[in-house]
């Protein structure tokens, strides 16, 4: 993590700087992507593929620097598998937890070249879904089961990332790094890797 805002750092600190839109223009971004979630500190954890949208506007702030703020439906959660021999009889059961959140991501974006944006910022989230999803299998036989999970209403993360826009189109990468506790008990944390695209309108 400590890599991640050196270099982040050493590209802010960059000499050139370039911005796509002129100081003081407002801009919103409708976009849509995917997330490639997981939890840590979670045993053989795998990570859960999920839908990411919504929009951002944008504030111009100078040829430099603009702010960013957006409201994102964000699928999180991971999966598990285990599975298990006894007596010759096989069993496997999978599990998907499936946790979506309204992510607040609030950023500032430093122009080191020409479309090109590196971006650190602070991302609040709300929970508005927290399922277990348990597929199992025993000799053949099969069956799945959904369950509600106790999880913390609200979570903390800090994003950062990089974005390339061409001709009003926007592609962001970015890593959001969980700083709060995801369940009421036990310590993992969210860890998402988040790629949209997204267009650009002048306000």
């Amino acid at each position: 993590m400590k890599k991640l805002f050196v270099i982040a750092s050493l590209m802010m600190l960059s000499m050139g700087a370039f911005a796509q839109h002129a100081p003081g223009t407002l801009s919103i971004q409708p976009k849509v992507g995917l997330n490639i979630a997981n939890l840590t500190k979670v045993d053989n954890a795998d990570p859960r593929l999920g839908l990411a949208i919504g929009a951002e506007l944008e504030y111009q702030v100078s040829d430099m620097i603009s702010l960013a703020g957006g409201a994102l439906y964000s699928m999180q959660g991971c999966k598990s598998e285990n599975g298990f021999s006894l007596w010759g009889i096989n069993a496997n059961a999978k599990t998907t937890t499936k946790l979506d959140y309204l992510n607040i991501p609030l950023v500032m974006n430093v122009y080191v070249t020409d479309g090109l944006a590196v971006k650190l910022g602070v991302q609040p989230g709300f929970n508005i879904s927290a399922k277990s999803k348990l597929e199992g299998s025993v000799a053949g036989y099969s069956g799945e089961s959904e369950t509600d999970v106790d999880v913390k209403s609200f979570d903390l993360a800090i994003p950062i990332g990089l974005s390339y826009e061409y001709n009003g189109f926007v592609i962001d990468g970015r890593y959001n790094f969980g700083l709060s506790k995801v369940f009421e008990d036990g310590d993992p944390s969210h860890s998402v890797f988040q790629i949209t695209l997204g267009y650009k309108f002048s306000m």
